[in-house]
């Protein structure tokens, strides 16, 4: 439905090549995240209902491995003193060498289908969030791991950030749209820890090799992969690099004079230092030998060791783009553009389609679900527009 509404689009000049604007907004899962506790006894419960299902004679195999006094049949966490830290550590070690020993058992089968699918869930939980202790004792680790299952009921549901204060789970729906028509080009669904960047090549698939429009983004998008990728494939990327700043409070990288063809870089105190390069292009400035003197160390570093300055493998990309979006020529093309696509994200997630929550569960079905969200909004989009039918074909007809 999303690409026929495209091609009639195309077909009435609505959906023209000048510029995409790129962007992305949570879908939060339809699921309840679940705790470790939870997660583990879930998966093992998972495997066992499958086999019965199957009538698989593994069934009896796998229960007789299980050493807690449970049948786990029941859904939930099991009865446990959450006060007490011991009973919690035992509940979780009890869990995960049933897990272990489950896997045990099945590792000396041929498993295939839902029944190999249940038993790759069970490895995958008991090994995200546990590790053994010198005593050989599970304990629930620090941390995230980073692609950390959050359900057992929807196992591609992940945790995702807008900034570094605002988390959600669920997934990400990555939205490209024709600035001048406000027509969605293309949406794509991804766990919700996708970063912005990594939807860029799937955004854009569709688009001619000829006539490559001009994409708008924020900062997500902004950095020197992205960029040079975008530039290799024949796009003119506009998006506005982050600003730089220094967690120190001390100089920022701004006050040092980087000049890339003598490979050196200059401190606010007119002291030189070499880049030494890696492997990959990138390299780092070190100006150890003058900090020890300089009068402005207090001003530019506490570190012991001095000064140092990162030099990204896309610097010279970096630096072109951060002198051009200072042309007020481009700071109007970007204000024009830009900020059409969050009002493309408002109507993509009015509460008539549900809102931000997901009415499904699963990568595949939450795709789908965008699919007809997006084909609904265009459709709305063109007949604003005048979209009508006639001798010629397709027309449109601006108001």
């Amino acid at each position: 439905m999303f690409e026929d509404t495209k091609i009639l689009a195309k077909a009435a000049g609505a959906l023209g090549q000048r510029a995409r604007v790129l962007d992305s907004t949570p879908i939060f899962d339809a699921v309840a995240t679940e705790d470790t506790v939870t997660q583990l006894r879930a998966v093992i419960r998972k495997l066992l209902a499958v086999l019965d299902q199957t009538a698989d004679p593994l069934a009896a195999e796998v229960r007789s491995a299980l050493v807690r006094d449970d049948e786990y049949a029941t859904p939930g966490k099991p009865p446990c003193d959450w006060d007490d830290r011991s009973a919690r550590e035992a509940l979780v070690d009890a869990l995960v060498k049933d897990a272990n020993a489950v896997l045990d058992v099945c590792s000396d089968h041929q498993l295939e289908g839902a029944t190999k699918a249940a038993a790759e869930l069970v490895a995958l939980v008991a090994g995200q969030d546990v590790a053994a202790g010198d005593d050989g004792v599970f304990r629930i680790v620090r941390g995230v791991a980073k692609d950390r299952v959050i359900s057992t009921t929807d196992t591609e549901a992940r945790h995702g950030h807008k900034s570094k204060n605002r988390h959600f789970d669920g997934y990400k729906a990555h939205i490209s749209i024709d600035p001048d028509s406000e027509l969605i080009a293309e949406i794509v669904a991804t766990p919700a820890n996708t970063h912005d960047a990594k939807a860029v090549p799937a955004l854009l698939a569709d688009e001619p090799d000829e006539d490559k429009p001009t994409i708008f983004g924020d900062s997500a998008y902004a950095d020197g992969k992205t960029r040079k990728a975008l530039g290799d494939s024949g796009f003119t990327l506009m998006a506005k690099c982050p600003p730089i700043r220094n967690a120190t409070g001390g100089f920022t990288k701004d006050r040092f004079v980087i000049d890339l063809k003598a490979n050196t870089v200059t401190c606010p105190a007119g002291q030189v230092a070499t880049i030494i390069r890696r492997q990959d292009r990138s390299g780092t400035a070190r100006f150890a030998p003058h900090c020890r003197t300089c009068p402005l160390r207090s001003a530019c570093t506490e570190s012991r060791a001095g000064r140092s300055v990162a030099i990204n493998e896309h610097e010279a990309i970096l630096q072109h783009a951060r002198a051009e979006q200072a042309d007020p020529e481009w700071i109007a093309a970007y204000r024009a553009n830009r900020p059409l696509v969050e009002r493309k994200i408002a109507h993509l997630v009015r509460r008539g389609w549900g809102g931000r929550r997901g009415r499904t569960r699963g990568l595949q079905r939450i795709a789908t679900d965008l699919d007809t969200r997006a084909s609904a909004i265009n459709w709305a989009r063109l007949a604003t527009l005048g979209l009508s039918f006639g001798p010629t074909g397709w027309t449109l007809v601006r108001g």
